[in-house]
């Protein structure tokens, strides 16, 4: 009989694998998810190989890197359709995205990254290659700043001391951004990044509740730019981003 541990181990692995393949939509190799995953690139050989046979990945062009495949889609696309957050989101999402010419996104947190949970964007604007699914680094975004805030005490500083670790070399001006967006959180309600995750782009967020738990969450407004007017943006944005989390939590609290 297969050892039972051995069978978690094995799957937990396979996890990784999948859930490092993000919604740039790049292909990777058995190096590059070697190197997302921490595992080695034997180790994620055999795993690449057990998971095209099962229909989760397939070669990308025939060649030597690997892309999502059908039985991966499947299931992110079964959770969407149940999803009532997304489903009760996205219109509202859509509205305050063409208002305000921006795209608008609702994450929550996976380990030390923001996942997309919902997603719009206004048609006239130029715009991150972004999506539900995407994973954006806590640390250097106002989304993640922004869920950071509104943890309690003990736990923010858990997540915090982690982001620090993981960001090595730029610890010093990581800490400078969080405890901006800190201050600027404490002051208007809402924080800004601007060019840290993407040059000329920005985004304004604040943390939000979901539903009957309180589920922490984080509404974020943003677009690419070039020589964004900070002030200017930060008058038009933040009144309507903060009415607009005060609706959607209002939208959402049966779910």
């Amino acid at each position: 009989m297969t050892d039972s541990p051995q069978v978690t181990m094995t799957l937990e692995r396979g996890l990784r694998v999948l859930r490092a393949f993000r919604a740039e939509r790049a292909p990777l190799s058995n190096r590059q998810l070697a190197q997302r995953t921490g595992l080695s690139k034997s180790t994620v050989s055999r795993l690449t190989s057990t998971l095209i046979h099962m229909g989760f990945i397939r070669r990308a062009a025939g060649g030597p890197e690997f892309e999502l495949a059908s039985g991966s889609l499947g299931i992110g696309h079964a959770y969407l359709e149940t999803n009532p957050v997304t489903r009760l989101a996205s219109p509202f999402m859509q509205q305050l995205a063409d208002r305000l010419n921006v795209s608008v996104a609702l994450a929550v947190p996976d380990n030390l990254d923001m996942l997309y949970l919902a997603y719009r964007t206004s048609a006239r604007i130029a715009t991150l290659r972004l999506g539900v699914g995407s994973l954006l680094p806590m640390g250097v975004t106002a989304i993640g700043r922004a869920w950071l805030w509104g943890l309690a005490d003990d736990v923010r500083q858990d997540y915090i001391a982690s982001i620090l670790e993981a960001a090595g070399p730029q610890a010093s001006d990581v800490r400078q951004g969080i405890e901006s967006a800190f201050d600027d959180l404490q002051a208007t309600g809402a924080c800004m990044a601007v060019g840290e995750y993407q040059h000329n782009a920005y985004g304004i967020a604040l943390p939000v509740r979901v539903g009957r738990a309180g589920t922490l969450m984080a509404l974020n407004c943003g677009a690419v730019e070039l020589a964004p007017d900070i002030a200017a943006l930060r008058r038009r944005i933040v009144p309507e981003l903060k009415d607009a989390a005060v609706e959607l939590m209002a939208l959402l609290r049966d779910v």
